[in-house]
């Protein structure tokens, strides 16, 4: 029985996937940027993936550009019926590799149509509109104009389900009122916890949550309390890591990205580790030593 299996189950839109799921960014190149060192070993991280009951792949043709959407087809086309992939739109790169709006309803339709063609699809399950008024995080503004173009492209069968990723919660109240909104994809980690309430929220309404940046991104979790809770658990830090992402909320669906089977073997397998009470008051801490230092 795959690990994966002990983590439950969470739904987006009518998908019904595991909560601990596969995030494909990082089969791109340095920078999420061109292709990938060893495509092989890119392939064969996603076949493992699916292998390992992972039903839930987070993705863009944004990565790369292009490239890891092609991946996915190249090494999961045909796609098992229980397969849920989940892209984004709302960016473009530059030939520098530069993350840019792009909120137009031209290039919104561009973007999706670049997602149907890349991954081999007729319509896309769930896209998530990426708000880029700030690159660093949310900032706020209307989204009504990008997300009332997204909804269009839904109501023309390209696009099944939408959420919203990068947004504050006045941004997704403002939502929606515009459709319904199957998920939100915002920066959230042990450390890093600005969504601690919107998170309980979204819970409460049945909306699935979904960090990026679960282990921190570019600049991995550093945390001594981390640390000490993993070795008394007999598990590394990133699964400890991310195995309490898992026990803060049943809304909560974990994507973490890598490019390296083992590694991805590694992510799986929190999901069958057991936080004792103690542990988790210990880590619901790590964010306030963090803000401290800071």
């Amino acid at each position: 029985m795959s690990p994966i299996i002990q983590a439950g189950t969470f739904s987006i839109g009518s998908h019904r996937v595991h909560r601990l799921g596969y995030g494909a960014m990082q089969l791109a190149g340095p920078g999420v940027f061109g292709p990938p060192k060893d495509r092989d070993a890119a392939l064969a991280v996603l076949r493992e993936a699916v292998a390992s009951g992972v039903n839930h792949i987070d993705t863009s043709d944004f990565y790369g550009p292009h490239i890891t959407n092609q991946l996915i087809r190249e090494a999961l086309h045909p796609y098992r019926d229980d397969l849920l992939i989940v892209t984004k739109i709302g960016a473009r790169r530059d030939a520098q590799g530069a993350w840019l709006p792009a909120f137009s309803a031209q290039a919104l339709t561009e973007a999706v149509r670049d997602n149907l063609r890349n991954l081999g699809l007729d319509a896309l399950d769930v896209v998530n509109l990426r708000i880029m008024f700030d690159t660093h995080g949310p900032a706020e503004g209307s989204i009504e104009a990008p997300l009332t173009a997204l909804a269009e492209l839904q109501r023309q069968g390209l696009v099944r389900h939408i959420g919203l990723s990068n947004v504050t919660a006045n941004q997704i109240a403002e939502g929606r009122r515009i459709c319904d909104i199957v998920c939100v994809q915002n920066h959230y980690n042990l450390a890093h916890r600005n969504d601690d309430g919107l998170i309980d929220a979204l819970a409460a309404d049945g909306i699935a949550y979904v960090p990026y940046f679960p282990l921190g991104g570019f600049n991995p979790l550093q945390s001594s309390t981390l640390n000490d809770v993993a070795t008394r658990l007999g598990a590394t830090p990133m699964q400890t890591a991310l195995a309490w992402l898992l026990h803060r909320s049943p809304n909560i669906l974990v994507i973490p990205g890598t490019s390296s089977v083992a590694h991805l073997r590694e992510n799986l397998a929190a999901a069958a580790i057991a936080l004792p009470e103690e542990a988790m008051r210990e880590l619901d801490a790590v964010a306030l030593s963090t803000d401290e230092a800071a």
